[in-house]
């Protein structure tokens, strides 16, 4: 069988850059296959994909060196628009691929180019949004659809034109747990429905793994390091060594000490296979584990008390929601998209007004204080960087609010080259914003809040599209702000986010709150899963699977345990 995609001794340089981006690659792509490519950001996955669908170096200008050929064809022979014919890409931000007022539209647009009779464009879009379940939604605009709508509906838009090749950049990022796993399951049939040869880029290995893969190509530096079955890839040491996070469930095993071989099927947690030797292996880890400690907390922060929003169309986006953040906390908010997490915020801020209820700010009624006011008590971080980025570079975006508040450029710089640090971004200093990445955005808007110092620190999203060693430089950075006393509110779907780094989660759904209680606790609670469209962790499984009846001590305890083992203690 030939391949569909073949790279031979390839290589690839951005004209902006004086250093190639990827090096030497050979790879084979068959038809049919499923294939995971995973590796840190930075590594050169991404390019690889701008280099398969045409547009490095059609629209990133650069040059490359040694074969790629698509379906046969030389790339050098073929151009962006008949490369999109073979291979259809979902990016990560689904708001930049959307070109319809509606979503009927946006998913015609392929066939509307090809001049297809309107009869047949009318079938087949009906056929394909039944495909990704978004028939009910033709009528709507793009933008009015959760995020995971969002991503059908592009899917549908590549779907439509009958490719080849399904290319997914970062296809989790922006989703629930649930929303998540839904996205991965719906991949997995429409490969295996109708034989499509589909490429998944994406760091969170564990989630991807909730289906079959073929293969997983693992890079770093640009390099192809390793060409292997997720079996074969959990039993290395290879993830650890690149900086991608290892299935909690693998990890748990490690603690107990035990080695994960291939005969223990690892590559699922429902296919994973122990002897009663390595079951009671793991609960005797488990019962000279350290139970966690309480946290301390002080006095009340932030407080809400029967708040109920409406927005303007009638949708009652949040009802009688009361809660308290005390000083020192590092609280979660988690819930499915649309659930009144990121709304919850906005009133806090300010930028939305309660119709009932109130809200504390250190004691003071918030609804007497100007956006400018609680913002010297409360800096957010919103989901989106584009909604929050308005200068050209990236030193002037990090050092605007301290410039807005009349700082001396000293003081300025030195806050900046912190932040910079902070977020490893001080090799862009100088960059136009223009120029980075959804997930390097990102952390340009963290750490442009976090120069300013304020009392508490609300995130919307903070880690989305960051890979693990990203993640854990955010969240560590975040961690020493928190024991240094400021508070810190994370709106998350990374359930793994919300087990090591919060104490406490508060759980939405459908605008009310359902729960107020330790991550630990909301994970393995699996109605509470299903009411907010969580996910149980792995963890929780394999508690089952060890005869551990507590499996939420049992996680209290891996945590606990996770924590030290990554301060060293």
């Amino acid at each position: 069988m030939e391949p569909i995609i073949s790279f031979k001794n390839f290589g690839f340089k951005y004209t902006v850059q004086k250093e190639p981006t990827l090096y030497d690659i050979d790879l084979d792509i068959y038809p049919g296959q499923k294939v995971l490519i995973a590796g840190p950001s930075g590594c050169g996955k991404s390019t690889l994909a701008s280099c398969l669908n045409g547009l490095a170096p059609f629209s990133y200008e650069g040059e490359y060196t040694g074969s790629l050929k698509v379906k046969g064809v030389e790339a050098r022979d073929s151009g962006i628009f008949a490369r999109s014919k073979v291979i259809g890409t979902v990016l990560q931000d689904s708001d930049a691929q959307f070109v319809g007022l509606s979503v009927a539209e946006d998913i015609a647009f392929a066939l509307e180019n090809d001049e297809v009779p309107v009869d047949e464009m009318k079938q087949r879009v009906q056929d394909v949004a039944e495909l990704v379940d978004v028939s009910g939604h033709l009528e709507h605009a793009p933008y009015e659809l959760s995020g995971g709508q969002k991503q059908r509906v592009s899917l549908a838009g590549v779907l439509v034109d009958d490719v080849d090749v399904l290319l997914f950049d970062e296809p989790l990022a922006n989703l629930d747990p649930a929303t998540g796993q839904s996205a991965i399951e719906l991949i997995d049939r429409i490969w295996k429905d109708n034989n499509k040869t589909v490429i998944i880029i994406e760091h969170r290995l564990e989630d991807v793994l909730h289906c079959d893969v073929d293969r997983v190509i693992l890079m770093d530096e640009g390099r192809i390091i390793a060409d292997a079955t997720p079996e074969e890839l959990l039993c290395s040491d290879l993830l650890q060594k690149t900086g991608i996070r290892e299935p909690l469930y693998i990890t748990a095993l490690k603690y107990a000490g035990l080695t994960v071989s291939p005969d223990m099927h690892p590559a699922h947690i429902e296919t994973l296979t122990l002897t009663e030797a390595q079951k009671e292996k793991v609960c005797e880890w488990f019962d000279r584990a350290a139970r966690p400690e309480k946290p301390k907390t002080g006095d009340p922060l932030l407080e809400a008390d029967g708040v109920t929003f409406t927005y303007s169309g009638g949708h009652k986006a949040l009802e009688d929601i009361s809660f308290t953040i005390r000083k020192g906390e590092m609280t979660a908010i988690a819930g499915r998209n649309g659930a009144g997490k990121s709304t919850m915020c906005k009133l806090i801020c300010g930028f939305e007004t309660q119709q009932e209820g109130k809200i504390l700010l250190k004691g003071e009624n918030a609804a007497d204080l100007s956006i400018k006011e609680r913002g010297e008590h409360v800096g957010y971080v919103m989901q989106n960087p584009n909604q929050m980025i308005s200068k050209v570079f990236i030193k002037d975006e990090v050092g605007l609010g301290l410039s807005l508040r009349g700082r001396p450029q000293e003081e300025i710089d030195e806050a900046v080259d912190a932040a910079l640090a902070t977020c490893s971004l001080s090799p862009f200093v100088d960059w136009p914003i223009s120029a980075l990445s959804y997930g390097q955005k990102k952390r340009v808007t963290i750490a442009s809040i976090l120069t300013l110092k304020p009392d508490m620190i609300m995130l919307d999203e903070p880690t989305a599209g960051q890979d693990f060693r990203r993640y854990t430089e955010i969240m560590e950075f975040l961690e020493q702000v928190n024991r240094s006393g400021v508070t810190v509110l994370l709106i998350t779907h990374d359930m793994h986010l919300m087990l090591e780094y919060c104490d406490r989660a508060l759980v939405f759904s459908d605008g009310r709150l359902l729960a107020d209680d330790t991550p630990a606790a909301v994970l393995s609670d699996p109605d509470l899963i299903r009411a907010a469209s969580l996910k149980k962790t792995s963890l929780y499984d394999l508690a089952g699977l060890c005869g551990i009846s507590d499996a939420k001590e049992f996680t209290a305890r891996f945590i606990e345990c996770d924590r030290k083992a990554r301060r060293g203690l």
